[in-house]
């Protein structure tokens, strides 16, 4: 298959005559103290197409921002300018509330054809207000209502959203209302050990929480966990974990909620990213790239949690016509052309050829992620993470893995090699990363910084990317990460005192 009628890479263009500077300008005098991606990527897109964005100055961008991930197919990909136009052209009214359209049915139907079927045959949908916490929102006040609990288990590292709700289930949440679990996160472990025992300990210290009387979480009214986490820093969830998640939650009878806003529609190469594990939710929170570029949001969940009164939960824009024909050509479109896939493919070469970048640069502590979906955090290699790493997983950690473990011994750590004989985790360098990401935008390339300290680089490309466009964002990010590290050292050495003068055994 052609992966997409995208342009080719071209070189930087033309001035197009725009006013980017006054436009710039205008914009920080006028717009919230809240924006940010305007002040990290100071451009004013004028076009785009596919891959490729042209500023006001003229210059073309490769955009592996991609809207956040919105964009499954690209800027203004033939299909989804068809389906609009069509909508457009027929007459059909833009904005119907939650009335019955042609145009939500056939939504309705591409979207359950793409669901897991053991979920599609007996699930209901809600369609919410156009954003993705719109959607965390209306999950949270469904399995309360459901389960008549109030209580909510979420993850360290999480992003659901800037709504009350969906930031109290984050991880950055200033006030916590929620219990947070641990999320398993291999390169900076909890447990100091990684790998597939920092992930059966995480689960099994939820097991053991859950359980414990005493252990403060309650009878939760549900768990919500993003199979990858993408503002966390592009941290895959272990397969196996996420079974073991699963298990837990159906044994206790708690609905376990899986956040798809952005590792949805063939993002992770897999249509749904649960796909991996074979984990079938009960709830389903879906944004971005289900509405084909436009504002949409739906939350998918088993019939049996359909315990909603009418106008239990609404919004005025959930009967956006546009975007939900612009949804439906993008999920068929995706879907037909096998698009999950060739992002697994393509994903897959390109962590290869970072992790070779790697091996040649100590600052690139890690290099993760699924599909399209990637990441390479960004460390000071002369600075160990405080506290204990994963080289110095010892007996401390065995003793503290064996009083997690159960009479089944499933949580049990040897004390051989293995994940403790990798290199410890080095301490985040937020800075470089911002240099990276400034240096990348000089070559035309823009990406995304995530993670704790922001020093995660995050790559999020169309699923159209084509082979020559993937080797030209690494060659640029490539020389973007020399650049940032060359210039960072140049300028570590100007700050440096002056030499001492030489010994002189006292004499003047």
């Amino acid at each position: 298959m052609t992966p997409d009628p995208s342009p080719p890479v071209v070189p930087y263009g033309e001035g197009s005559g725009e006013d980017a500077p006054g436009i710039l300008r205008r914009q920080s005098l006028r717009e919230s103290a809240a924006r940010t991606y305007a002040r990290a990527l100071p451009i004013v897109p004028v076009r785009a197409r596919g891959l490729t964005i042209e500023g006001a100055d003229g210059r073309r961008y490769l955009d592996c921002l991609s809207g956040a991930g919105s964009l499954a197919l690209g800027h203004h990909h033939p299909v989804v300018l068809e389906a609009i136009r069509a909508v457009l052209d027929s007459g059909a009214p833009l904005q119907v509330l939650d009335l019955a359209t042609p145009v939500k049915d056939a939504f309705t139907d591409e979207l359950f054809a793409t669901l897991p079927p053991e979920l599609a045959a007996h699930a209901r949908v809600q369609f919410c207000g156009p954003a993705g916490t719109d959607a965390v929102e209306a999950a949270l006040k469904l399995v309360r209502t459901a389960t008549g609990r109030d209580g909510l288990l979420a993850f360290s590292g999480a992003y659901h959203g800037m709504t009350a709700g969906a930031l109290a289930a984050s991880g950055g949440a200033p006030t916590p209302s929620v219990t947070r679990l641990p999320f398993p996160y291999d390169y900076r472990c909890p447990f100091g050990v990684g790998g597939e025992r920092g992930a059966e300990l995480a689960a099994r210290w939820t097991e053991r929480l859950l359980d414990d009387p005493k252990g403060g979480a309650g009878a939760p009214a549900g768990m919500i966990l993003e199979p990858v986490q993408g503002e966390g820093g592009v941290i895959p969830a272990p397969d196996g974990w996420l079974r073991r998640m699963r298990e837990i939650t159906a044994a206790r009878g708690i609905p376990l909620i899986a956040d798809e806003v952005q590792t949805g529609v063939g993002r992770t190469g897999s249509f749904w990213a649960v796909g991996h594990s074979g984990v079938v939710p009960d709830v389903m929170v879906l944004s971005k790239a289900i509405g084909g570029s436009l504002p949409l949001a739906v939350v998918v969940y088993r019939e049996e949690l359909d315990s909603w009164r009418p106008g239990a939960h609404a919004g005025t824009f959930r009967g956006n016509q546009l975007a939900m024909a612009a949804g439906a050509a993008t999920l068929a479109y995706v879907r037909e052309n096998d698009l999950a896939q060739r992002a697994a493919v393509v994903g897959e070469r390109m962590l290869t050829r970072l992790r070779a970048l790697a091996a040649r640069w100590p600052h690139i502590g890690d290099v993760r992620g699924r599909g399209l979906m990637i990441g390479l955090e960004l460390v000071d290699p002369a600075e160990p993470e405080p506290g204990p790493g994963r080289a110095e997983a010892t007996a401390d950690t065995a003793a503290t893995t064996g009083a997690l473990a159960g009479a089944d011994g499933r949580a049990a750590v040897r004390t051989d090699t293995g994940a403790a004989a990798r290199p410890a985790a080095r301490s985040a360098a937020p800075m470089l990363a911002a240099a990276v990401q400034r240096e990348c935008l000089h070559r035309g390339l823009i990406v995304e910084l995530g993670g704790r300290h922001s020093a995660v680089i995050r790559l999020l490309p169309p699923l159209t990317i084509t082979d020559e466009q993937a080797e030209a964002v690494l060659d640029r990010l490539a020389d973007a990460l020399e650049a940032a590290i060359r210039a960072l050292g140049d300028r570590a050495a100007q700050e440096l005192p002056p030499p001492a003068p030489p010994f002189t055994g006292g004499r003047r």
